[in-house]
């Protein structure tokens, strides 16, 4: 099932938000603590959980239109730094499994969320058992660990499953496609691990693509962009936004300058579309995504597509 979609969306409440950063989390076996940034609405109880896992060269900081979208219509969302973002050496030891402590990260804030619930204000108004997780690019795969995807190791082994049934929803933006003989050169010999099988993510996850993604690590075209969806039990729906590339429009915000199709509108319908998909992925409001699915496909020029299994 498919509906085209356009920028145009309805008004929503919102409330002032507040980000804390960095909370430091113990992490021993990490060699360096694990920092965080905590962004949330100042009021409102019971308020559902995102974890968000950045892409390549990014941190907890970056995506701004996307995180303070979310926290201002109740979310709390938790970002953050990943090794990787941190000057990591090649020769370093951790550096062939990085892509394992990018999930553990996301893992360890799920199990210190107490320390979390401990930013001020936030004592006693976070809801434990609805709990999505996101990502962009790299951060998408990431995220994608959790809701059972799994790595393929070089003799074609997938890992050991590192999903976690604590969360209920995932949200993928621009989620590198399959390994092997689709990946670049470059790809190749820098992030081998890229190499996902989907068989196992059967968590409710949303995909967002776009269909002029053009990525060095693939020699297949955008849509290598959308084998999660394709290949996959758990993610049952897709965005393409039409013209979109890497970015999407910008979702990383300002601070980073590498956007090359930079879009308002393309940014809005992916907070709307996100926000509405998360609502009713963590039972929130079971109307919302079938809503925003049916007005955005009535309104106005189509600036995208959801596709539905």
């Amino acid at each position: 099932m498919s509906d085209t979609m356009s920028a145009d969306g309805g008004n929503d409440f919102t409330t002032p938000v507040i980000s804390v950063s960095p909370v430091t989390l113990a992490a021993p076996d990490r060699g360096q603590d694990l920092h965080v940034r905590v962004t949330a609405p100042t009021s409102g109880h019971n308020l559902p959980v995102v974890v968000f896992s950045h892409g390549m060269t990014l941190g907890m900081d970056d995506y701004a239109p996307l995180v303070d979208f979310w926290a201002a219509r109740g979310f709390v969302v938790i970002q953050p730094t990943h090794l990787d973002s941190l000057g990591l050496s090649p020769d370093d030891p951790r550096t062939p499994l990085i892509w394992r402590i990018r999930t553990d990260d996301l893992t360890r804030i799920l199990d210190r969320l107490d320390v979390v619930a401990a930013v001020p204000g936030l004592a006693g108004r976070i809801d434990r058992d609805r709990i999505a997780v996101a990502g962009h690019s790299w951060g998408a795969q990431t995220a994608s660990t959790l809701a059972g995807a799994r790595v393929v190791d070089a003799d074609g082994v997938p890992s050991e499953s590192m999903g976690d049934s604590r969360v209920k929803a995932a949200v993928l933006l621009c989620l590198p496609g399959t390994g092997g003989a689709d990946l670049s050169p470059l790809a190749a010999q820098y992030f081998p691990f890229m190499n996902p099988d989907f068989a196992e993510l059967k968590t409710p996850s949303l995909v967002v693509a776009g269909d002029h993604d053009q990525s060095p690590l693939t020699v297949r075209g955008p849509d290598w962009f959308t084998d999660g969806y394709r290949l996959s039990p758990g993610a049952t729906d897709l965005l393409t936004l039409f013209g979109a590339e890497h970015g999407l429009g910008g979702i990383q915000g300002s601070n980073d300058t590498r956007t090359t199709d930079e879009s308002p509108e393309r940014v809005a319908i992916v907070q709307q579309a996100t926000l509405a998909y998360l609502w009713t992925a963590l039972d929130l409001d079971s109307d919302a995504w079938p809503t925003a699915r049916r007005s955005l496909a009535e309104a106005g020029e189509p600036l995208g597509r959801i596709d539905s299994k």
